[in-house]
């Protein structure tokens, strides 16, 4: 049985790129449009998290990273070679928002989706740290 997609937070997004100047994190999210892919890359070298699971954009352009407490379970997925797909969904306060489908299964975005927050008070200087949580059928 296929595992349910669901939505992850990217966050990170105003930290820099490796290349400094060269690209900026929140102007590639403004450019990504809800279906744009996106390319998930595990870094078990990462000095702060060794399960970090790095997010770009289909212009190769990292945009972030997924939150600390889905990376884990992402992370090991991806490492496992489980077929997934993942898809821009929507810019967010603190990053944006991706869809991700497992085991073949296509990402469906809902284009007019409101900007995922668990507490929507946040959504002006929203805390990139904030625990987010993912649909509500997915399975830990």
């Amino acid at each position: 049985m296929p595992l349910p997609a669901l939505s992850l937070a990217v966050v990170g997004a105003d930290y820099e790129n490796e290349d400094k100047a060269r690209s900026n994190r929140r102007f590639e999210i403004a450019l990504c449009k809800p279906g744009d892919a996106v390319h998930l890359v595990p870094e078990p070298e990462n000095n702060a998290d060794e399960n970090a699971v790095a997010v770009f954009s289909e212009r190769g352009i990292q945009i972030g990273y997924i939150t600390a407490e889905r990376c884990v379970r992402i992370g090991a997925l991806i490492r496992a070679g489980r077929d997934f797909c993942a898809v821009f969904q929507q810019a967010a306060p603190y990053g944006c928002v991706i869809r991700v489908a497992f085991d073949g299964a296509v990402p469906v975005v809902d284009p007019d989706a409101q900007p995922i927050l668990r507490r929507p008070e946040l959504a002006e200087g929203a805390d990139p740290d904030f625990d987010f949580e993912p649909d509500p059928e997915w399975p830990d």
